[in-house]
C-alpha cells in the first residue's frame, strides 16, 4: 500500500512575490539579531491542526526533511504524520517550546486566540525570541493585528498567511498563500512556504486575512452561479455533464467548476473545505463589510444559503453541497429525472 510519505514530493523551486514595503519597528528590532537561515538542519517546525488541510501541509514539510512537532485536539488525526516521523506534543505551549517556527491552521478565530494567546498554554508563552508564529487559518484581520503586536512585544515575529486551493492544493503543494506582516520575515520563511505553494506578500499585519476574505467573497458568489446554472441546465432538459464541459472552456469557466462540477454531478459531498468553516468565513466577511459601510448583496445571499446547510445538519459536507440548498428551494434533485416529491 502506498504510504502517505510517498505522495509528497520535495519542495519546488522558489515561488514568492514580495514587494518589500512594510517593515514594522518591532520586526526590525527582532531582525537586528542574527537569525539562522531556514533549513532542515537548523529550523525546528511546530504544527498545530491536522485536519483536511493541515495534515497534507505538514506532510510536505516532513518530506522536505524538517523536524516537526505536532499538536491536535484529536491525536488520532495526527497518526499518519507520526508514522512519517513527527513528534506529538501535549499542548500548543509544548509545541512552541520545541520549535523555531510554529504554523497553525485551526477552525475559528476563537481557536486561533486560544492557541496563540492563552496566557497559560498558548504558543506565544513558549516561543523564544526571534521565533515566528504563522497563522494559516482564515480568521479575523483584527485578531491578526493583535497577534502581531503581542508577538512583537515578546521579540518574536507573526505572519498571517491564510491559504486557498482546498484539499487538492494542500495535497499537491500548490496552495495560494496570502501573507501579511513584516516583509523580511515573510521572505525569510520562503523555504517553508514554497513547500506548500506560492506565497504573495499582501502588506502589513492583517493584510493576508483581508486578501483571503476577498478570495472567499469571490468563491461564494461563483459557487452560487455554478449551482444555479447547473439547476437551470437540468430543468431545461440538458445533459448537465455535457453542459459543464461546454462552458468550462468559455467565459463561464472557473476553478470552482473544475473542482466541484463533477463532484456535484456524482453526489460527492466529501469536504475539500467544510460548509461550516465557509459559513464562518463569510460571516467574518460580512462583519468587515458592516464596519466599512460596504453593501455586498451577493455575499449576504451566499452566506444565508450556506447557513441553511448548517441548519439542516450538513455543516460537515464540502462547499459543493450548496447544490442541496438550491435543490430544496426548487423541490428538485439534480440528475434525479425531474421534480422530487413534496
Amino acid at each position: 500500500m502506498q504510504t502517505l510519505l510517498s505522495t509528497f514530493l520535495p519542495c519546488r523551486l522558489p515561488t514568492i512575490a514580495i514587494p518589500f514595503a512594510h517593515v514594522s519597528r518591532a520586526a526590525m528590532s527582532a531582525e537586528a539579531r542574527p537569525l539562522p537561515p531556514i533549513a532542515p538542519a537548523t529550523t525546528r517546525i511546530g504544527w498545530i491542526g491536522t485536519g483536511v488541510m493541515g495534515r497534507s501541509m505538514a506532510a510536505h514539510l516532513i518530506s522536505a526533511g524538517y523536524s516537526v512537532t505536532l499538536f491536535n485536539r484529536t491525536p488520532s488525526k495526527a497518526a499518519p504524520l507520526l508514522d512519517m516521523g513527527a513528534r506529538l506534543a501535549e499542548s500548543p505551549l509544548a509545541v512552541a517550546r520545541a520549535s523555531d517556527v510554529v504554523f497553525l491552521i485551526v477552525g475559528y478565530p476563537s481557536d486561533v486566540r486560544r492557541v496563540v494567546l492563552d496566557p497559560e498554554s498558548g504558543v506565544l508563552r513558549g516561543l523564544s525570541p526571534g521565533s515566528v508564529v504563522v497563522d494559516m487559518t482564515t480568521s479575523d484581520p483584527a485578531l491578526a493585528e493583535e497577534i502581531a503586536a503581542a508577538a512583537g512585544s515578546a521579540s518574536c515575529g507573526a505572519v498571517d498567511a491564510p491559504v486557498s486551493g482546498g484539499d487538492r492544493g494542500a495535497r499537491t503543494g500548490t496552495l495560494s498563500i496570502f501573507a501579511g506582516g513584516d516583509a523580511s520575515t515573510v521572505e525569510r520563511l520562503s523555504p517553508l512556504f514554497r513547500c506548500l505553494g506560492t506565497v504573495r506578500y499582501m502588506g502589513a499585519p492583517g493584510a493576508g486575512q483581508r486578501a483571503k476574505l476577498g478570495n472567499q467573497i469571490a468563491i461564494a458568489t461563483t459557487m452560487v452561479g455554478l449551482v444555479e446554472g447547473m439547476m437551470y441546465a437540468h430543468k431545461a432538459g440538458l445533459d448537465v455533464s455535457r453542459w459543464l464541459e461546454a462552458i468550462s472552456t468559455g467565459a463561464a469557466g472557473s476553478k470552482s467548476l473544475d473542482l466541484c462540477g463533477k463532484r456535484i454531478l456524482e453526489r460527492d459531498m466529501e469536504p475539500g473545505f467544510y460548509v461550516h468553516h465557509f459559513a464562518k468565513d463569510l460571516g467574518i466577511c460580512l462583519k468587515a463589510c458592516q464596519s466599512m459601510g460596504l453593501a455586498l448583496p451577493g455575499l449576504a445571499l451566499a452566506q444565508q444559503l450556506y447557513l441553511s446547510l448548517v441548519a439542516h445538519g450538513e455543516g460537515n459536507l464540502g462547499t459543493q453541497a450548496l447544490i442541496l440548498a438550491i435543490e430544496r428551494l426548487n423541490n428538485t434533485r439534480l440528475g434525479g429525472g425531474g421534480s422530487a416529491s413534496s
